[in-house]
């Protein structure tokens, strides 16, 4: 079939684009409010986008009322934020910080996650994440229905077990993120393979050590 995306409307465009373009990786994002409170929310339109600048993109949609989320607010105000990285063992706990609250209330609370301080300040992270990534704003792009917000990582926070510092490599034995899929759906990573091309054939794997 052909689908005219000018003849859909922006949640028929919407449901058609978050339900194809997947798996998406998932950032629990934790940010300052005015107060000092703590928010953490998930948001599946988010990915890596270079590495020279080290830089990261967030994409944060309005309310029905048109009005700013809270992360989204607090990164214009604040000009920070730290990205977090979902595995298995905090899938749930991530899944609760995207229920609505009081802006007075933080969701690490609410979901049962602890908070260490950042190295460079400003927002903490999350003890139990596997992975942060602390962030500055590099650059932001307003469109009708949302803020993309540009991080630019400062710096590297991961579980010792994660990383091969003195090869700079990530030990993917030991990290197995969640993704997010249609709908209310997500996935894990525990099914892998690798593909090799040797002599003009394609060769598969499902062993994984090291990328």
């Amino acid at each position: 079939m052909e689908i005219d995306f000018n003849e859909l409307t922006a949640y028929e465009r919407y449901k058609l684009m978050a339900g194809l373009i997947v798996p998406r990786p998932i950032a629990l994002v934790t940010t300052l409010s005015p107060g000092g409170v703590i928010n953490a929310a998930p948001f599946s339109m988010f990915n890596m986008v270079g590495e020279e600048p080290p830089i990261v993109m967030l994409s944060v949609n309005r309310r029905d009322d048109d009005s700013l989320k809270d992360t989204a607010a607090n990164i214009l105000r604040e000009r920070e934020f730290v990205v977090h990285l979902t595995d298995e063992a905090i899938a749930a706990k991530m899944h609760a910080c995207g229920e609505s609250l009081p802006a007075s209330e933080s969701e690490l609370a609410h979901a049962g996650l602890t908070s260490v301080p950042s190295t460079r300040g400003g927002p903490p992270r999350i003890a139990e994440a596997p992975v942060a990534f602390e962030c500055t704003l590099w650059e932001t792009l307003e469109t009708p229905s949302r803020h993309i917000f540009i991080g630019r990582v400062e710096r590297l926070h991961a579980r010792d077990d994660l990383i091969d510092r003195e090869r700079c490599r990530v030990r993917l034995q030991h990290y197995y993120p969640v993704g997010r899929f249609g709908a209310s759906f997500y996935v894990d990573t525990r099914n892998r393979f690798s593909m090799e091309v040797n002599e003009g054939t394609t060769t598969t794997a499902t062993s994984v050590d090291e990328m």
